[in-house]
Order: C-alpha cells, then sequence, then structure tokens
C-alpha cells in the first residue's frame, strides 16, 4: 500500500464516527455494479450494461479500464478512492482483456 495513501486513509478512519456505522476506511462498497462494468465493458452483455449506465454512450475513454499494470499505477500512486476488486474474470477468461467486437471505446486524451 502506497504510504500516503495509508495516511490519508487513517486520518478519514479517526475523523469518522458514525453513530449507526462506526468508522471505516472505504465509504464505497467493495463491489458493484459499475466496477464489474468498468473491467468486462468489451464483453457482452457488460457492453450493453456499461452503456445503459453511461447514459447511452461508453465512458470516457480516459475512465475506462486499459490494463492491469496502468490500473495498479493509478492504485498506488495515489487515488485513494480506487477500491475495485478483481472481478473472476481475471482468473479464468483473458478474452475480456480484447475489444473482440471492434467496439469503439473513444480516444485517451491523457496517456499517463
Amino acid at each position: 500500500q502506497n504510504p500516503n495513501n495509508r495516511e490519508i486513509l487513517t486520518i478519514k478512519y479517526n475523523e469518522l464516527n458514525d453513530e449507526v456505522l462506526g468508522s471505516f476506511h472505504y465509504g464505497s462498497h467493495y463491489s458493484n455494479a459499475a466496477g464489474v462494468l468498468h473491467y468486462l465493458v468489451r464483453l457482452e452483455p457488460f457492453t450493453s450494461l456499461h452503456i445503459e449506465l453511461q447514459d447511452g454512450r461508453f465512458d470516457v475513454a480516459d475512465r475506462q479500464f486499459i490494463s492491469l499494470p496502468a490500473t495498479a499505477k493509478t492504485i498506488f500512486n495515489g487515488n485513494s478512492s480506487d477500491v475495485k476488486e478483481l472481478v473472476p474474470e481475471f482468473f479464468f477468461l483473458p478474452d475480456f482483456l480484447c475489444n473482440i467486437n471492434d467496439f469503439n471505446l473513444g480516444i485517451r486524451l491523457h496517456t499517463g
């Protein structure tokens, strides 16, 4: 874990004290449909669900899943709010990593 992220999360944890929930590190659910669609956007039916979630179009190309190394870099270099878990397809279905349907996923403006 990035030491800066750890410090930020520790501060959030110490400042949050919900009467019902108590303190917690992450305010988002560990698994949700948007996170699944983020990774599986290149495969149907996830493509159609992603487009529906994004009001009829693909999300901005710079926010889409590009690669595992790029995702790891984002998480480890300061994005403490990105807490998506790996979906099972990472372990048995490499097809989701390829755009076999040739979807137009947009053009990335930032390469970092």
